[in-house]
């Protein structure tokens, strides 16, 4: 399944995911901050889309109340609710 999300807040301005029996197959930041977007896609491939939900949801970015990693546990759940 692949998915677009429009994030919220953060410099990003879209999210793409590809999802594979509830693992993560790739994750395409549109802007942001590009050496930590990057590194947030290799870092959650091949995990499980709830492990990654469960260790970004939350998570900030300075003084925004949301952060691309916390962006991306949103995205994840609502993907995940579509599957």
């Amino acid at each position: 399944m692949k998915f677009t999300y429009a994030p919220k807040g953060i410099c990003a301005r879209q999210i793409n995911v590809e999802i594979e029996n509830d693992i993560i197959k790739n994750v395409e930041f549109i802007g942001g901050c590009n050496g930590n977007t990057k590194g947030i896609s290799a870092i959650v491939k091949n995990m499980h889309i709830d492990d990654v939900i469960s260790k970004f949801n939350g998570i900030t970015c300075a003084n925004k109340p949301s952060s691309c990693p916390d962006q991306l546990a949103k995205a994840l759940q609502e993907a995940k609710e579509k599957l």
